[in-house]
């Protein structure tokens, strides 16, 4: 792989000034507008013709061998994350990488210029779409549901807008490296990760001096605790095996201390291992939720939207994966293993309706999410990564695509079709106000 991989080498600079780039401009979730304009053009000058979302951040990119095969779709991820107490966070929005997204991004673009150098593709068929996908990280839904209602959007994950949008029309299997912390010049493969909901919960009380005439309101906020605290009473009934994960967060509580609180809100997700397991956990909570405010004489609006689906790494396409990452590092460096995480990812969409997975390698420090993340190791969270997908797309699509072609047929995605998935997502959405009164009783609605 040597002769292949000195085609990256020759980018180094260009995957460096991204990673570096995007690291001072972050932007969260279809917000992504400099970095897209950056990549845009980065692109266009190694001869790529970008095709631009438009409407939100984003494009993708085909590069053709001229011989027939299965298409490859790899992705490479353009939000950031927010963290307040970051050094490094935008000091106006907190916008910061702190998930490696650019370092994705670097890899991405560096896989990308490699293809294009003469002899590149030779002995290949098929081709490969390149994507530069925003909105991965679930945040600011409340944002995100404005888009939607605006006819923006229709889906808050990037990859799901863009698989709804047509954009992955055509391709037969995905894949992408994301960063992570460990052993320098390592990579891990596994089994898969959690699914979720995505939660927008506001209580609705009344008003009334909070001092002199209490006992004229309705609180809200009390109420909202309440909730909370029915949903930690739930908790230990959640199957282990399951993984369920709900964990709310107050967005608004209230805006003045002499005024009982008439509107909270909450945003929350629930997580689990299965699109059944979610479903199950989900109504409990949503009870708990709606008995909370029926218990205070308040109401819940309970709007809930797809989040994403769990991730199943393709066997088939992990074992590959795997003897890609070992013609970069030595083998014991390539750590492939059963395990679940409870965190979640758009990539699961993908495996949901193709053969998908989603590796990490190593180059990062610090904890994901947290103050002290960032990317220290640019040898191996982008070098290495674009080296291995550069493997992985020549593993694949060498000898008339033999692997690609073994990785399709030996597939079983849990959605038949991509309009059968777009139909079960449908099914999850859920507006209403969940509390009935009836004179002195009330009844929940759903």
């Amino acid at each position: 792989m040597e002769k292949w991989f000195a085609m990256i080498e020759k980018h180094r600079q260009k995957m460096q000034d991204v990673l570096d780039f995007m690291w001072k401009n972050p932007e969260t979730g279809y917000r992504e507008w400099k970095a897209n304009a950056y990549l845009k053009e980065a692109y266009e000058k190694l001869g790529y013709q970008p095709l631009m979302a438009g409407d939100i951040p984003g494009f993708y990119m085909d590069l053709d061998t001229g011989r027939p095969g299965p298409k490859i779709l790899i992705l490479g991820e353009l939000d950031s994350l927010i963290c307040l107490e970051h050094p490094d966070a935008d000091p106006e929005t907190g916008a910061v990488h702190a998930c490696g997204h650019c370092a994705q991004s670097a890899a991405l673009l560096g896989l990308a210029a490699a293809l294009k150098e003469p002899g590149a593709l030779d002995g290949l068929s098929g081709s490969i779409r390149l994507c530069v996908v925003p909105a991965e990280e679930l945040i600011e839904t409340g944002f995100r549901e404005e888009l939607r209602k605006k006819g923006i959007i229709h889906y808050f994950g990037g990859k799901v807008e863009f698989l709804y949008r047509g954009y992955f029309d055509g391709c037969d299997l995905a894949f992408m490296i994301h960063t992570s912390s460990g052993k320098p010049g390592t990579f891990v493969v596994h089994r898969g990760s959690n699914g979720c909901m995505v939660k927008n919960i506001t209580y609705h009380g009344k008003a009334a001096h909070a001092g002199g005439a209490p006992h004229l309101g309705v609180n809200a906020l009390y109420a909202a605790n309440l909730g909370l605290s029915a949903i930690n009473a739930l908790r230990e009934t959640f199957r282990d095996d399951d993984h369920i994960r709900v964990h709310p967060i107050l967005t608004a509580g209230g805006v003045a201390v002499n005024a009982i609180p008439d509107t909270v809100k909450l945003e929350s997700y629930v997580r689990g291992a299965s699109m059944e397991a979610i479903a199950e956990a989900n109504v409990r909570v949503n009870r708990a939720l709606a008995g909370s405010a029926a218990a205070m004489g308040a109401n819940v609006t309970l709007c809930d939207r797809p989040g994403y689906t769990p991730l199943i790494n393709d066997e088939t396409l992990n074992e590959l994966m795997a003897d890609a990452m070992r013609t970069v590092v030595p083998a014991e460096n390539v750590e492939v293993n059963d395990h679940w995480t409870t965190g979640c990812t758009d990539m699961g969409d993908l495996s949901a309706v193709m053969p998908a997975i989603h590796p990490h390698c190593s180059g990062a420090s610090g904890v994901g999410h947290g103050a002290d993340y960032r990317i220290s190791d640019f040898e191996s969270a982008c070098m290495n990564s674009a080296k291995a997908q550069l493997a992985l797309v020549r593993i694949l699509l060498e000898n008339e695509a033999e692997k690609a072609k073994l990785v399709v047929k030996n597939a079983h995605p849990r959605y038949e079709s991509f309009e059968a998935y777009f139909k079960a997502m449908d099914e999850i959405t859920l507006d209403v106000e969940a509390v009935e009164y009836h004179g002195r009783t009330a009844s929940i609605s759903f």
